[in-house]
């Protein structure tokens, strides 16, 4: 029996997450999930990849999206009222054109000084229009692809046992972590799954980058590791290194830690 065991959400692209007991399953994945992005001057979203920092901003959101707080070691917390409908900001997130709600001038002088760069925040806007790939298409905020990312505790514990030293479920940033499948990388092949009273369908699997080598607490690059250990095994038909699956939400609704996920579908993994 397979079994959700963690909810996990990103208020920010790149931020800390947010665990939680249970949570809104939307058509753009949990509630409040990746609806913020870091961007430079230019629009360009910033991430992990060039600013490891971003993993000590640690989001906290009201249930009705209208109050964010930001929090960092050494410095106040940032309290912002959301405006959905503020200044309109062109943006990109690998390469495509979007639009983003920017979020003032106070928000962005507190994330200038901490990342050491001029950085601003944009919120999704309310006509927000994103249409995901893979094979089952979908929507999604700021995510870098579809709405929701899964992983198994028995693909983790894989991994773990061929690292010298350990790596905790943080590193991958999913947002559904699974018990249950005896088997590592079970996620692969779901191609229908329902929990609670929601349902998900397999878009692809999810291809890692260097956002993995950063340590979530310390907001620094460790080394090359996991990469390197996934390449001698994990390795995608079209690059890079697999770990993990992404989900596109087929059906919304209410998700809670416990859950049963019901696979009704299942497919042949690509590697």
């Amino acid at each position: 029996m397979a079994l959700i065991s963690e909810l996990i959400f990103y208020p920010v692209k790149g931020c800390a997450g947010v665990s939680v007991s249970e949570a809104a399953l939307t058509d753009a994945g949990l509630a409040h999930d990746r609806t913020f992005m870091v961007v430079d001057e230019d629009g360009f979203f910033r991430s992990q990849r060039t600013h490891p920092r971003l993993a000590l901003v640690r989001p906290a959101i009201t249930a009705d999206g209208e109050r964010l707080t930001l929090h960092a070691p050494g410095t106040d917390d940032l309290l912002l009222h959301v405006d959905a409908d503020a200044t309109r900001r062109d943006v990109r997130l690998f390469g495509k054109p979007y639009r983003g709600a920017d979020q003032g001038q106070d928000t962005a002088e507190w994330l200038s000084e901490l990342l050491g760069s001029p950085s601003r925040l944009v919120r999704v806007p309310p006509d927000h229009h994103r249409v995901t790939d893979g094979l089952t298409p979908g929507t999604s905020g700021y995510a870098d692809s579809t709405a929701v990312s899964a992983i198994s505790r028995a693909s983790l514990d894989e991994l773990n046992r061929r690292l010298d030293v350990p790596l905790p479920m943080s590193r991958f940033r999913p947002n559904i972590v699974i018990d249950g499948w005896e088997r590592p990388h079970e996620e692969d092949r779901v191609r229908r799954v329902a929990a609670g009273n929601a349902e998900l369908g397999y878009a692809k699997i999810a291809i890692r980058c260097v956002v993995t080598t950063v340590d979530q607490d310390k907001g620094v690059k460790t080394g090359p590791e996991p990469l390197r250990t996934l390449a001698a095994y994990r390795r995608a038909p079209g690059g890079g290194v697999a770990f993990g699956a992404k989900f596109s939400v087929l059906r919304p609704g209410k998700l809670t830690i416990g859950d049963e996920l019901t696979v009704t579908s299942w497919g042949v993994p690509k590697l």
